[in-house]
Parts: structure tokens; sequence; C-alpha cells
């Protein structure tokens, strides 16, 4: 059984979404994905300043199994990328929803927070 942490809201395409003290959104992949993955090898994330779309590719995680895209669940400048996962893509193996978050943005609407899963709601998706 995957890890869904009640703190975080979901998006439908495995991406975990935490809104932080200074009303930063940090993304990551939940759980579920990247045991799906498995092990994860390579990570490419966007510039810090660049611009992420609701439901946009925004990078791709790689895995010895497969290639993936990352979605952003809300749109955002790009205001920081965790540098951590260029030496050690596997941090998002073995801590997906601490040492291995993506990237945080700022954003642009903050009413997209609104349409994301809850824990229950994206627990219920992927325990078929």
């Amino acid at each position: 059984m995957s890890e869904v942490p009640s703190e975080l809201k979901y998006a439908p395409t495995h991406e975990w979404v935490l809104r932080d003290d200074d009303e930063q959104i940090v993304i990551g992949i939940t759980d579920f994905a990247q045991k799906s993955l498995g092990e994860i090898v390579f990570v490419e994330l966007p510039e810090v300043g660049e611009e992420v779309f609701c439901g946009k590719e925004f990078g791709v995680v790689e895995s010895v199994n497969a290639a993936s895209d990352l979605y952003s669940p809300m749109s955002g400048e790009v205001m920081a990328i965790n540098q951590k996962l260029i030496a050690n893509p596997d941090l998002i193996n073995t801590d997906p929803y601490h040492e291995g978050w993506l990237i945080k943005i700022m954003p642009h609407d903050s009413g997209e927070w609104e349409d994301l899963l809850d824990a229950d709601d994206y627990a219920e998706k992927v325990k078929a």
C-alpha cells in the first residue's frame, strides 16, 4: 500500500502539493508514482524563473524502467528546484514527500488549490 499523507493535496497525474509558510507551493511525485516507476536515475526540471502551467508538462523523471513526464498541478513561477536531485535522483525513491521534492512555485491562481484531490480521494484513485 502506498503512503498518502493527509496534509497534502494531489493531482490525478500523481504529483503531490504542499503550501508552505511563504505561500509557495512545493511539488513532488507521490509514493505510488515512484513505486510504479522503479529506481529513478535522472530528473529534468525547469529553471528558476520559468513559468509552469496547470496540467502542462514541466519536466521528466527517468527510471531504469521508463521515462515519465511531470505535470504541474498548479500554474506559477518556479522559485526553486531541488538541486540535490541532480546528483541523487534516487531521493525520490527513498523519501518522495520530503527530501525528494521537485520544485517550488509561487502560484498565479490560488483557486487551483481547490481543484486538487484530498488524500482520501487520491488514495481511492490509486487503490485499484
